[in-house]
């Protein structure tokens, strides 16, 4: 999972947008501009950069540099973005206090996707993404959380095997958002929820076991389901 965070991955997003501003490539790393809404920033703080979670190496006006690794580059979207000095979406680590609006974002990019559909509805955008990498659909259900481009957004449906999927945007998020700049084609950045992968992680583990307790219990399976009481 792509970032280049430098604290370990402590930090954590809503994927709620607070800016829109623009990157550029620079000798040192990526310059990001148009952090003015939530400033200030200092030294070592950490922005959710279209959804890549990035570390403010140097402060610069209205912005900052970001160091950016190899992986980040391979993984997201940014390298290309920064070339053409694209528009992204912007916003700062969580803070203990801040309200959870949208849901728990870590800016480790899974994987990237394509806008295959996009369609303006009386009160809403239909769009329609496709995971390049469509291993990734199996964290993908309807009415799950997905970030996009860093933005937290409602799988209102999806093919079977989760691999394309399709929200319902909002104006509001329309227009306060990168989101507008989509066409089909673009490709953008995609983290699935955590939850869903710390679930994987753990089903796959099976039961934790130590010498001395009693013996571990079976694996969850439709039986086991159907045995305590689930039909």
């Amino acid at each position: 999972m792509a970032s280049s965070c430098c604290r370990g991955g402590t930090e954590m997003f809503t994927g709620l947008v607070q800016a829109v501003g623009r990157l550029q490539r620079r000798s040192k790393g990526l310059l990001v501009k148009g952090c003015e809404p939530f400033a200030p920033l200092h030294l070592g703080d950490s922005v959710a950069v279209d959804g890549v979670c990035l570390t403010v190496a140097e402060l610069c006006s209205d912005g900052f540099l970001a160091d950016v690794s190899e992986e980040t580059l391979r993984r997201t979207t940014l390298g290309a973005k920064a070339d053409r000095g694209g528009v992204v979406n912007l916003e700062p680590a969580l803070r203990f206090s801040d309200r959870l609006g949208g849901h728990l974002v870590s800016g480790h990019v899974d994987g990237s996707g394509e806008v295959v559909a996009l369609e303006a509805l009386p009160h809403s955008w239909h769009l329609e993404v496709r995971w390049q990498d469509p291993l990734f659909g199996r964290y993908i259900c309807e009415k799950a959380s997905i970030a996009v481009d860093g933005i937290s957004l409602t799988v209102a449906g999806c093919v079977e095997d989760g691999s394309s999927f399709w929200m319902a945007v909002i104006p509001h998020t329309w227009a306060s958002t990168a989101l507008k700049q989509l066409s089909i084609g673009t490709v953008v950045n995609l983290e699935a929820d955590l939850l869903a992968k710390y679930t994987e992680r753990l089903l796959a583990r099976g039961p934790k076991t130590s010498v001395g307790t009693n013996p571990p219990e079976p694996p969850i399976s439709s039986q086991w389901l159907a045995n305590h009481g689930w039909s």
